[in-house]
């Protein structure tokens, strides 16, 4: 474990203490992640390659007997009725109590025990420094860093891919936001130095290795700051529309239709709406495996315009984008950047910029110039670091 690893499980360790009076029995770590390509194909049983990044939830815990559930965040300040959210696990039930963030955890414990898993209870203690609503999970890290400390401590004996498909029933039937499970498996599955190259219809994967420093490149991650949050329809209605372009071409889902069919399909869809997202999720598909096999054959450069591709398909197909990411895409292009394309679910959040090293702080220095010229508050620009997936730290 790192130094900053050991430094972040001590100061949760701690907190644990002087909440609960009592020592943890273990304390773990989960990422959140950037996706590098593939947007909306998730939901479609697409592929996607998203990366971990070195921002974590951090969870000190201890397993309890009775029946209680005990919830507390670093961050998050006091819950209504105290700092320590207490819940029963006998009575937990969709939908999800309205206390924002203990919702997460709380459903992993649902979900856990919906499944037959014998969970008794826990004290939960939280730090995360994932940033919220920037499009990177914070809410899978949450999910998937309490579902590994609950699977050790009771001895589960479920794999990072269950424990991905557990979190991400969490946060589909508890929570009530219908993700696909990507953001789930990359927060437990990803390694370091790769990006996850996943099906998400059968979650075969594939480390891809994908090292920017080592070519002399550097992937930024530029938090817009804006903030939309994906329950308020937007992304369910993007969802609907894709389910009712494969209902109309035949197919179960999405991905089912080739790259070199695609032509042929969206002649044969009526509603504008419908073909661009039809469009827009069959040739992201065929981004994902173009960027793969850059990546394999050691062109990283090469990803470069195939990300601003992607925003574009993002931006005219599928409408997710917003005035703030479209700005940082081509400001970043502007001056330099080998490419730039918004990641997450869009309407605000982060998007990715791959840049050449010695250019890099040019490019982000671009990017805030062109912010602060349009009077809008300055983005939040940091390095993307291919890290490690959930793991115990002690």
């Amino acid at each position: 474990m790192s130094g900053a690893g050991t430094a972040a499980a001590e100061k949760v360790a701690a907190g644990f203490r002087e909440l609960y009076g009592r020592e943890p029995d273990g304390v773990w770590a989960a990422p959140g992640r950037v996706n590098l390509i593939g947007e909306y194909t998730d939901v479609n049983d697409g592929f996607v390659l998203p990366l971990a990044l070195p921002h974590t939830a951090v969870a000190a815990v201890a397993r309890r007997t009775d029946g209680v559930l005990r919830l507390h965040s670093a961050e998050a300040g006091p819950a209504p009725g105290g700092g320590v959210v207490r819940l029963d696990t006998a009575d937990l039930a969709p939908p999800g109590p309205d206390g924002g963030w203990a919702a997460y955890p709380a459903g992993v414990v649902w979900a856990l025990r919906a499944a037959g898993h014998a969970v008794t209870g826990a004290d939960v203690h939280l730090s995360a420094t994932v940033p919220t609503g920037a499009g990177l999970s914070s809410s899978a890290a949450l999910e998937v860093v309490t579902a590994l400390a609950l699977n050790d401590l009771f001895g589960l004996g479920l794999t990072g891919p269950e424990l991905a498909v557990l979190a991400r029933r969490a946060e589909n039937d508890f929570v009530g936001v219908p993700c696909g499970v990507m953001d789930q498996m990359a927060s437990a599955c990803c390694a370091e130095g790769h990006a996850l190259h996943l099906d998400t219809r059968d979650l075969t994967r594939r480390q891809v290795p994908f090292d920017p420093a080592a070519h002399g490149l550097r992937l930024l991650v530029v938090d817009t700051r804006v903030r939309h949050a994906l329950g308020d329809g937007a992304y369910a209605e993007r969802r609907a529309g894709c389910e009712a372009g494969a209902r109309a071409l035949g197919v179960r889902t999405l991905r089912e239709v080739p790259y070199g069919e695609l032509a042929g399909a969206l002649a044969r869809l009526d509603d504008p709406t419908v073909r661009a997202y039809v469009r827009h999720v069959v040739s992201d598909n065929h981004r994902v495996a173009r960027t793969v096999a850059l990546l394999d054959a050691g062109e990283v450069r090469a990803v470069g315009p195939v990300l601003t591709e992607g925003h574009a398909s993002l931006r005219d197909d599928l409408r997710v984008s917003c005035p703030e990411l479209d700005l940082v895409v081509s400001a970043a292009c502007a001056a330099g950047a080998l490419g730039a394309r918004m990641t997450g679910g869009g309407f605000g959040g982060s998007a990715v910029v791959l840049a050449e090293a010695e250019a890099a702080d040019a490019v982000a220095a671009a990017v805030e110039e062109a912010f602060a010229a349009r009077g809008l508050r300055a983005p939040r620009v940091f390095p993307a670091l291919p890290s490690a997936g959930a793991r115990r730290l002690w």
